[in-house]
């Protein structure tokens, strides 16, 4: 299984994904913290900006600090990286600044997230990232409860996300979901481009592997679902502001669990 990233591959039309039904509500195994595949976080890094229990962050660029983490040493990449369009939204009235590095894609990462997953590696992008990234096993589609603005004149609304699944050697699903999750949006309260922890949670419950590494960790999203799906996690976030974001949202929701 494995992968290679060629930059400026093409791998076909993505306008293929088919839709399906809202998935059954319900909660997965996963919140007993008693995975035999756990390890310790074995990363071979600085010491961490913020550590608790099955907790590490990272404040650092992340395309530095992934050399130094061994090969195979996480069980799951999940993680939402720039998708180059230079996103500010004009929906808000507080805006945010524009995302540091959102000029482009970084597609070269993707060959430590390979080198560095044992169990797979899931990616988020827009339909216009596809023909960039090497080809994915499956292509998920998150189906949100509204459409962006775009081109009012000659552009369709967007409601969907991609999110690109490469298995590696040693992937087992706990449960085999359909490539189509819907999920409601956020209000972007943390983060311009939030992600729901509905929907990183529901892949990680579909997974199975003890370590999570999200290495453009944003408001900590992915953390948040680790620690209600008793997964270990790693953070890595470039940017000052949302690091602490981040650590503020993890911190806070395991105090509140210790009560």
């Amino acid at each position: 299984m494995a992968h290679k990233v060629i930059i400026g591959r093409v791998w076909g039309n993505p306008c293929g994904v088919s839709m399906g039904k809202e998935l059954a509500k319900g909660t997965l195994l996963a919140g007993s913290r008693t995975y035999t595949d756990r390890d310790t976080l074995g990363v071979q890094m600085r010491a961490p900006d913020y550590e608790e229990e099955g907790i590490k962050l990272y404040q650092g660029d992340c395309l530095e600090l992934l050399k130094k983490i061994p090969d195979k040493s996480v069980d799951l990449m999940l993680t939402d990286p720039p998708y180059g369009m230079e996103f500010r939204s004009n929906h808000r009235t507080i805006k945010y600044d524009k995302i540091v590095g959102d000029d482009r894609y970084p597609v070269e990462v993707l060959n430590e997230f390979f080198r560095i997953a044992k169990k797979a590696v899931y990616v988020f992008c827009r339909w216009d990232n596809l023909s960039e990234l090497p080809k994915p096993k499956s292509v998920l589609v998150w189906v949100k409860n509204n459409w962006s603005m775009g081109d009012l004149k000659h552009e369709h609304g967007r409601q969907w996300e991609a999110i690109c699944f490469y298995p590696q050697e040693e992937h087992e699903f706990i449960e085999r979901i359909p490539d189509v999750i819907k999920c409601p949006r956020t209000e972007n309260v943390y983060h311009p481009t939030q992600k729901p922890v509905g929907i990183i949670r529901r892949i990680i419950e579909t997974n199975k592997g003890a370590t999570i590494l999200d290495p453009f960790m944003g408001s900590g999203t992915t953390g948040i679902a680790c620690i209600n799906t008793g997964r270990d996690f790693i953070g890595i976030e470039k940017e000052s502001e949302y690091f602490e974001i981040a650590q503020r949202r993890i911190n806070d929701l395991q105090n509140n669990r210790s009560k």
